[in-house]
């Protein structure tokens, strides 16, 4: 897989990320957003999180990071199940908060630049989710310079992604269509958390 080279100018060392969303839920088959309910993996998303382990408990990985939401560490857990490899939890890497419409059906959802900087009604807009993806970002390059690390989160890091690495609009980011692949790879640095976005450049 051909890595996509994308820099958060810093002081600190660049890392590689590796990114993979968990793998297919409950939810995901009956078409409805889980947001921070908890989740279920499906029987085919506990298959895909066997691939998933295949293709990476021998990539390098020091250590893996996932979302704390039950989907997500079940993912973790069932791809590097009898390795030493570390999993860590971080509330940072919850998908974005849907409040009200936790659980709800997906189509709910839709236009969902609408939330990009207006919250969900009882929950968060996608840029407090990028940020607080962005602070995670930076404490990762801190510790793990040089490293190859492996996130396994949800949509909303994947739209943070494009956006903070890619320079796309989070408005366009989060209505664009979801194209699920074997993960995505980035070189990275650390977020200049002074300014309302990072510096990218190659």
């Amino acid at each position: 897989m051909q890595v996509r080279r994308r820099l958060i100018r810093g002081i600190i060392g660049d890392i590689e990320l590796v990114f993979e969303t968990h793998s297919i839920s409950v939810d995901n088959e009956r078409g409805i957003a889980t947001g921070w309910l908890p989740g279920e993996l499906s029987a085919e998303g506990r298959r895909l999180a066997r691939e998933l382990g295949k293709r990476r408990r021998e990539d390098g990985i020091a250590c893996v990071f996932t979302s704390d939401l039950r989907r997500a560490v079940e993912t973790a857990e069932i791809a590097f199940d009898l390795t030493t490899i570390e999993i860590r939890q971080d509330a940072r890497l919850r998908e974005c908060d849907y409040g009200e419409l936790n659980g709800r059906p997906v189509t709910e959802l839709e236009l969902r630049r609408r939330f990009v900087d207006e919250p969900f009604p009882g929950g968060e807009s996608y840029r407090q989710c990028a940020e607080r993806f962005r602070r995670f970002l930076y404490d990762a390059t801190e510790e793990f310079e040089g490293k190859r690390i492996l996130v396994i989160a949800h949509s909303a890091q994947r739209y943070a992604l494009r956006h903070l690495l890619d320079g796309v609009p989070l408005e366009e980011a989060v209505d664009a269509p979801f194209e699920w692949q074997e993960g995505w790879e980035y070189v990275v640095g650390p977020p200049d958390l002074e300014a309302g976005r990072p510096n990218v450049g190659d």
